[in-house]
Protein backbone atom coordinates (compact mmCIF):
# COMPACT_ATOMS: atom_id res chain seq x y z
CA UNK A 1 0.00 0.00 0.00
CA UNK A 2 1.26 3.51 -0.71
CA UNK A 3 2.63 5.66 2.18
CA UNK A 4 3.38 8.83 -0.05
CA UNK A 5 2.25 10.53 -2.93
CA UNK A 6 3.01 12.81 -5.52
CA UNK A 7 1.25 15.94 -6.34
CA UNK A 8 0.82 14.19 -9.69
CA UNK A 9 -0.42 11.40 -7.98
CA UNK A 10 -2.84 12.79 -5.28
CA UNK A 11 -4.63 15.36 -8.15
CA UNK A 12 -4.99 12.17 -10.01
CA UNK A 13 -6.82 10.24 -6.87
CA UNK A 14 -8.55 13.43 -5.85
CA UNK A 15 -9.48 14.18 -9.48
CA UNK A 16 -8.87 17.55 -9.48
CA UNK A 17 -5.88 19.42 -11.39
CA UNK A 18 -1.96 18.97 -10.09
CA UNK A 19 -1.94 22.95 -9.82
CA UNK A 20 -5.67 22.57 -7.40
CA UNK A 21 -3.01 20.30 -4.72
CA UNK A 22 -0.45 22.74 -5.08
CA UNK A 23 -2.18 25.59 -4.16
CA UNK A 24 -3.82 23.27 -1.56
CA UNK A 25 -0.08 22.87 -0.29
CA UNK A 26 1.37 25.71 -0.28
CA UNK A 27 -1.44 27.31 1.35
CA UNK A 28 -1.82 24.72 4.42
CA UNK A 29 -4.80 23.18 3.45
CA UNK A 30 -2.86 20.29 2.64
CA UNK A 31 -0.30 18.43 4.59
CA UNK A 32 2.72 17.32 3.20
CA UNK A 33 6.75 18.23 2.93
CA UNK A 34 9.25 19.27 0.44
CA UNK A 35 11.63 16.71 -0.84
CA UNK A 36 15.37 17.59 0.58
CA UNK A 37 16.65 19.66 -2.19
CA UNK A 38 14.54 19.98 -4.77
CA UNK A 39 11.21 21.33 -5.24
CA UNK A 40 9.27 18.08 -5.65
CA UNK A 41 6.23 18.06 -2.32
CA UNK A 42 5.29 14.76 -1.46
CA UNK A 43 1.86 13.60 0.81
CA UNK A 44 1.99 11.26 3.64
CA UNK A 45 -1.09 8.70 2.83
CA UNK A 46 -2.71 10.01 6.41
CA UNK A 47 -2.74 14.12 5.64
CA UNK A 48 -4.39 13.03 2.30
CA UNK A 49 -7.03 11.21 3.61
CA UNK A 50 -7.79 14.05 6.13
CA UNK A 51 -7.57 16.43 3.06
CA UNK A 52 -10.30 13.99 0.87
CA UNK A 53 -12.57 13.80 4.36
CA UNK A 54 -12.13 17.35 4.57
CA UNK A 55 -13.53 18.31 1.19
CA UNK A 56 -16.20 15.66 0.62
CA UNK A 57 -13.81 13.53 -1.52
CA UNK A 58 -14.83 9.77 -1.87
CA UNK A 59 -11.69 7.70 -0.29
CA UNK A 60 -12.77 4.57 -2.92
CA UNK A 61 -9.64 5.77 -5.31
CA UNK A 62 -7.54 5.80 -2.66
CA UNK A 63 -9.18 2.64 -0.48
CA UNK A 64 -8.88 -0.03 -3.71
CA UNK A 65 -4.83 0.15 -3.06
CA UNK A 66 -5.15 -0.97 -7.15
CA UNK A 67 -3.18 1.02 -9.81
CA UNK A 68 -4.93 1.93 -12.64
CA UNK A 69 -4.05 0.76 -16.18
CA UNK A 70 -5.86 2.08 -19.65
CA UNK A 71 -4.84 -0.31 -22.34
CA UNK A 72 -5.56 1.42 -25.96
CA UNK A 73 -5.73 -1.02 -28.70
CA UNK A 74 -8.10 -1.75 -31.46
CA UNK A 75 -7.82 -5.35 -31.88
CA UNK A 76 -10.67 -6.90 -28.92
CA UNK A 77 -8.68 -9.71 -28.89
CA UNK A 78 -5.49 -8.08 -27.46
CA UNK A 79 -7.62 -6.14 -25.65
CA UNK A 80 -9.32 -9.25 -24.32
CA UNK A 81 -6.54 -10.80 -23.08
CA UNK A 82 -4.75 -8.02 -21.41
CA UNK A 83 -7.73 -7.15 -19.83
CA UNK A 84 -8.20 -10.92 -18.33
CA UNK A 85 -4.53 -11.47 -17.26
CA UNK A 86 -4.43 -7.57 -15.44
CA UNK A 87 -7.31 -8.02 -13.70
CA UNK A 88 -7.15 -11.64 -12.46
CA UNK A 89 -3.58 -10.49 -11.21
CA UNK A 90 -5.29 -8.83 -8.70
CA UNK A 91 -3.59 -5.13 -8.01
CA UNK A 92 -4.83 -3.73 -10.95
CA UNK A 93 -7.98 -2.19 -12.44
CA UNK A 94 -8.39 -1.80 -15.59
CA UNK A 95 -10.62 0.42 -18.67
CA UNK A 96 -9.89 -0.02 -22.74
CA UNK A 97 -10.19 2.49 -25.35
CA UNK A 98 -9.99 1.41 -28.85
CA UNK A 99 -8.86 4.77 -30.72
CA UNK A 100 -6.70 7.88 -30.12
CA UNK A 101 -10.04 9.55 -29.18
CA UNK A 102 -11.37 7.30 -26.91
CA UNK A 103 -7.82 7.23 -25.67
CA UNK A 104 -7.65 10.89 -24.68
CA UNK A 105 -11.45 10.93 -23.36
CA UNK A 106 -10.97 7.98 -21.26
CA UNK A 107 -7.38 9.68 -20.15
CA UNK A 108 -8.74 12.94 -18.91
CA UNK A 109 -11.67 11.29 -16.89
CA UNK A 110 -9.97 7.79 -15.46
CA UNK A 111 -6.41 9.30 -14.91
CA UNK A 112 -5.11 6.30 -15.28
CA UNK A 113 -1.50 5.16 -13.85
CA UNK A 114 -0.34 3.21 -16.99
CA UNK A 115 -1.50 3.17 -20.31
CA UNK A 116 -0.10 0.56 -22.96
CA UNK A 117 -0.97 1.94 -26.05
CA UNK A 118 -0.71 0.62 -29.50
CA UNK A 119 1.02 2.48 -32.00
CA UNK A 120 -1.31 2.40 -35.15
CA UNK A 121 -4.75 2.95 -33.84
CA UNK A 122 -7.28 3.37 -36.67
CA UNK A 123 -7.67 7.33 -36.52
CA UNK A 124 -4.00 8.58 -35.40
CA UNK A 125 -0.91 7.14 -34.22
CA UNK A 126 0.82 6.09 -30.76
CA UNK A 127 3.37 8.98 -30.62
CA UNK A 128 0.65 11.86 -31.04
CA UNK A 129 -1.39 10.58 -28.63
CA UNK A 130 1.94 9.77 -26.34
CA UNK A 131 3.15 13.72 -27.19
CA UNK A 132 -0.29 14.94 -25.93
CA UNK A 133 -0.42 13.33 -22.71
CA UNK A 134 3.24 14.89 -22.21
CA UNK A 135 2.47 18.07 -23.18
CA UNK A 136 -0.29 18.14 -20.23
CA UNK A 137 1.24 18.29 -16.67
CA UNK A 138 -1.58 17.05 -14.83
CA UNK A 139 -0.41 13.39 -16.43
CA UNK A 140 3.47 13.42 -15.21
CA UNK A 141 2.75 11.06 -12.94
CA UNK A 142 1.44 8.63 -16.17
CA UNK A 143 3.66 5.83 -17.80
CA UNK A 144 3.62 4.77 -20.72
CA UNK A 145 4.09 1.53 -22.37
CA UNK A 146 3.90 1.43 -26.63
CA UNK A 147 3.41 -1.74 -28.09
CA UNK A 148 3.44 -2.60 -32.01
CA UNK A 149 4.44 -4.90 -34.10
CA UNK A 150 5.42 -2.74 -37.11
CA UNK A 151 8.14 -0.11 -35.85
CA UNK A 152 11.68 0.17 -36.67
CA UNK A 153 14.91 1.25 -34.63
CA UNK A 154 14.50 5.19 -35.86
CA UNK A 155 10.60 5.07 -35.12
CA UNK A 156 11.31 3.53 -31.10
CA UNK A 157 13.71 5.79 -30.59
CA UNK A 158 11.72 8.68 -31.46
CA UNK A 159 8.87 7.37 -29.27
CA UNK A 160 11.00 7.54 -26.50
CA UNK A 161 11.53 10.67 -27.24
CA UNK A 162 8.12 12.00 -27.35
CA UNK A 163 7.98 10.63 -24.11
CA UNK A 164 6.91 6.79 -24.00
CA UNK A 165 8.51 5.13 -20.79
CA UNK A 166 9.16 2.12 -22.65
CA UNK A 167 8.47 -0.21 -25.98
CA UNK A 168 7.55 -3.70 -26.27
CA UNK A 169 7.42 -5.22 -29.61
CA UNK A 170 4.11 -7.16 -30.70
CA UNK A 171 4.30 -10.48 -30.44
CA UNK A 172 5.40 -10.28 -26.78
CA UNK A 173 4.91 -12.46 -23.68
CA UNK A 174 1.91 -11.34 -20.99
CA UNK A 175 4.83 -12.55 -18.34
CA UNK A 176 7.12 -9.93 -19.92
CA UNK A 177 4.46 -7.35 -20.27
CA UNK A 178 2.80 -7.54 -16.32
CA UNK A 179 6.52 -7.22 -15.50
CA UNK A 180 7.22 -3.44 -17.25
CA UNK A 181 4.46 -2.51 -15.98
CA UNK A 182 5.23 -4.06 -12.31
CA UNK A 183 8.48 -2.45 -12.84
CA UNK A 184 7.18 1.06 -14.29
CA UNK A 185 4.68 1.54 -11.12
CA UNK A 186 6.95 -0.02 -8.74
CA UNK A 187 4.43 -2.59 -7.18
CA UNK A 188 5.10 -5.67 -5.86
Amino acid sequence: MKKVFSTGEAAAICKVSQQTIIRCFDSGRLQGFRVPGSRFRRIPRESLIKFMKDNDIPLELLESGKRKVLVVDDDPEIVELMVDVLERDGRFEVRTASSGYDAGVTTQEYRPDLIILDYMLPDVNGSVVCKTIRDNNAFEHMKIIIVSGVVDQDEISSLLEVGADAFMQKPFSIDELVGKISELLSVD
